[in-house]
């Protein structure tokens, strides 16, 4: 296919609204972008929001699931080598060209989404972040490329937050993922506290996940997960330097916000049976540490301002 000027506009457009459709955070996020980059961004979502639905649970079995992701890669390595008709692949194609994006962190979230269909719990730290290298890390890392920066320290620091945030997510997502019969709590952990993922599971099938006692229980467990995801955060903090302003500003907040989180989970009575979200008062009480994170670096040598 030979892609005009307004087939990828069509593409990039494409994507643009799936974006919008589906993530309620993406025009707010995307104004913290530069403009030239935004269409890459929306692309890069388009393209892990359809292999996320590919992977979710759904009408097909799990043979089926992994199929259509082993298809979903074939595109993706076509689209390096040419125009694609199918719209997310036309304009992911433009964008790698374009940008130098590395198409290995594409691959990555993929093994995350297949891991996503056939594993549910996990026996050991050393898998979970194996997972979060591979469904948070990439992202962290394109957004870097699309930004010129491919520093050893800046990828690590990257690395880090992204898995911070993955964990934080586990976290907060408790009372959602087990009743689902997923657990991101590794047996290992907890098996230390004479606690198993079956037996959590088991809370859930109960409807017992609320039980003071259960959650009295789990809170050894949950301190040890909480203290992973703050150090993985506090690894990141090296991170801000390297960033234009408007990327600073957002990973500031992100960082500091995270925090919030981890503290705010932390405080609940019930976090089997709970969500914690952020609310107004939260961030009202970040701005001020958010743009003061974002004007004072802990490198200005090495701050950029574009």
């Amino acid at each position: 296919m030979h892609a005009t000027d307004r087939d990828l506009a069509q593409a990039y457009q494409y994507c643009q609204s799936l974006a919008r459709e589906h993530y309620e955070n993406f025009p707010t996020a995307s104004r913290l972008l530069k403009k030239e980059l935004r269409p890459a961004v929306a692309a890069i979502y388009a393209f892990a929001r359809h292999a996320d639905d590919l992977a979710d649970e759904g009408d097909h079995d799990a043979a089926t699931r992994l199929k259509q992701l082993d298809a979903w890669e074939t595109l993706l390595e076509r689209c390096t080598r040419e125009a694609l008709e199918q719209p997310i692949f036309l304009a992911l194609g433009d964008a790698i060209r374009r940008h130098g994006l590395p198409v290995e962190a594409l691959h990555d979230l993929l093994v995350a989404f297949r891991m996503d269909v056939s594993l549910h719990a996990y026996a050991s730290e050393t898998e979970l972040m194996f997972y979060c290298a591979h469904s948070a890390a990439p992202i962290g890392r394109l957004m870097l490329a699309l930004h010129n920066i491919d520093a050893p320290e800046a990828l690590q620091a990257s690395d880090a937050i992204c898995s911070a945030l993955q964990l934080i997510n586990f976290w907060q997502d408790l009372s959602i993922d087990l009743p689902r019969g997923r657990c991101y709590l590794p047996e290992h952990w907890l098996a230390h506290h004479d606690l198993s993922v079956a037996q959590l599971l088991a809370w859930a099938r109960d409807d017992e996940l609320g039980d003071k006692a259960h959650n009295l229980a789990i809170m050894p467990v949950l301190r040890q997960a909480l203290q992973l995801a703050r150090a993985r955060l506090e690894q990141g903090q090296v991170l801000l330097p390297w960033l234009p302003l408007r990327l600073r500003l957002q990973i500031a907040a992100t960082l500091l916000a995270g925090h919030r989180m981890l503290d705010n989970i932390e405080r609940l009575e019930r976090p089997l049976a709970t969500r914690v979200t952020l609310g107004r008062g939260d961030w009202l009480r970040l701005a001020l540490p958010i743009v003061g994170r974002t004007l004072m670096p802990s490198q200005p040598a090495r701050a950029q301002t574009a």
